[in-house]
């Protein structure tokens, strides 16, 4: 672990949320990442939590082996009959948000649950502001999460910043129209993709606003290449080499047999990775081409895909938009300046931050060259737009308009197209899996 890394993994919990905790006749801590009875008991409880059943041993082995780099806390009932399980859990780890044209160190949040007798009580409050308070106090200026309901998190300052289109593909339909690269495409083993993929992945998520590092245990959930991955020789791997013999695309997909038309087979596409425009198109076509398949599918896209000017009809296609990547601003200073932008100006922005963790009057001054100096405002100054810092956050990564927020009623300014003008970005932020 780098500094911060360890830092966050290690730092006692914070002392209000231990109190708040205690009040109610429970005990907050931090699950032992050495102790295999306490780890599986937490997964237990947040796969109740996930509605999901109980793990096999095959599944608690990969779950202990992957995730020690998880900051995971839980509460207790000692007064409950399985005193061991927790009522209420939460994890959270470091990584690197990439914003346009910068990245920043974050606080990505997962697991998140409170047990139905224990609803009610508070508990996600505690945790979550407390949470967010420590992360804050070690210096991360941002938290992040994906959401399995969506109503939750807006209190505590969470905004959906980056949302993901599903597509349902007719191929025969649509057609293409899109370029035809050089360069060749090959079946690789499943192993044989996994040896590639950190790399290839890093390459793209550095030039992509609203992509995170990939967490531990996840690529190999993709590829099948852990044993608690149930049906893992389904997913087939295909690689692009340009023509200088790079590798700059990687594609798994599943297919789903239609038994009553063995030609109208469906396929997933479960990542599509290209670092190239050439590996983009190429990977694309050769998907909508292949024998058999009635439908292709894929998710987590960008609201932005080219592929939408590849194919030669668009009606062959159902888009459907949701909010996806959630992102809570920490640091107001910290976070504005580890982004760039396209336009130069100097901005007043009143932010308010109802739990109190950052917000307040900023100046925001932004040079030719789109890098960015922050510093308090002096008391006299005029705010250009007064928001909260849900809206800051949304606004944060350029994948909402501030003339939208504007007209929402969720923020206040004398000219929001200035505003849009600042915060808006040539390309839509994209997050390309959950978390």
């Amino acid at each position: 672990m780098t500094s911060i890394d360890g830092r966050h993994h290690d730092a006692p919990l914070d002392a209000r949320l231990l109190a708040e905790v205690s009040d109610q006749g429970l005990r907050a801590a931090r699950v032992d990442d050495g102790s295999r009875a306490e780890t599986d008991t937490w997964l237990e409880v947040v796969s109740r939590g996930f509605l999901d059943g109980e793990r096999t041993d095959v599944q608690r082995d990969a779950f202990f082996a992957a995730t020690a780099y998880r900051r995971k806390l839980g509460v207790y009932d000692d007064a409950a009959p399985v005193p061991e399980h927790p009522v209420a859990t939460f994890a959270s780890w470091t990584t690197e948000l990439t914003t346009p044209g910068d990245r920043l160190t974050a606080c990505a949040i997962s697991s998140v649950t409170v047990a139905p007798t224990h609803r009610r009580r508070g508990l996600l409050r505690s945790l979550m502001s407390g949470e967010l308070r420590t992360a804050a106090d070690l210096g991360l200026p941002v938290a992040t999460l994906t959401v399995s309901e969506s109503s939750i998190y807006g209190r505590f300052g969470f905004a959906p910043a980056v949302p993901a289109a599903q597509w349902r593909i007719d191929p025969r339909r649509a057609g293409w129209r899109g370029p035809v690269p050089g360069g060749r495409i090959d079946f690789l083993t499943r192993e044989q993709g996994r040896a590639l993929v950190d790399v290839l992945h890093d390459r793209i998520r550095r030039a992509r606003a609203g992509e995170v590092q990939m967490p531990g245990g996840h690529w190999d959930r993709f590829f099948g290449t852990r044993p608690d991955v149930e049906k893992a020789g389904e997913t087939r791997v295909l690689q692009y080499r340009g023509a200088d013999g790079s590798v700059d695309g990687l594609a798994l997909y599943r297919v789903s047999e239609n038994h009553d038309d063995f030609a109208a087979s469906t396929l997933d596409v479960v990542q599509l990775l290209a670092a190239t425009d050439d590996a983009y198109a190429a990977l694309w076509r050769f998907l909508l081409s292949m024998d058999l398949i009635g439908v292709v599918r894929a998710s987590e896209l960008a609201v932005d895909e080219p592929l939408w000017w590849m194919i030669t009809d668009q009606r062959a296609v159902t888009i459907t938009v949701r909010d996806h990547h959630y992102v809570r601003i920490l640091d107001v200073q910290a976070a504005l300046a580890g982004r760039r932008y396209d336009a130069a100006d100097t901005l007043v922005l009143d932010v308010h931050d109802p739990l109190g963790i950052t917000g307040g009057a900023v100046v925001l001054e932004i040079a030719s060259d789109g890098s960015a100096a922050v510093s308090p405002a002096p008391a006299d100054a005029q705010p250009d737009v007064s928001l909260g810092i849900e809206e800051l956050s949304a606004l944060f990564l350029g994948g909402v308009s501030a003339l939208t927020l504007d007209r929402a009623g969720r923020l206040r300014a004398a000219d929001p197209h200035r505003v849009d003008r600042v915060f808006r970005t040539s390309s839509a932020p994209r997050l390309s899996f959950w978390y």
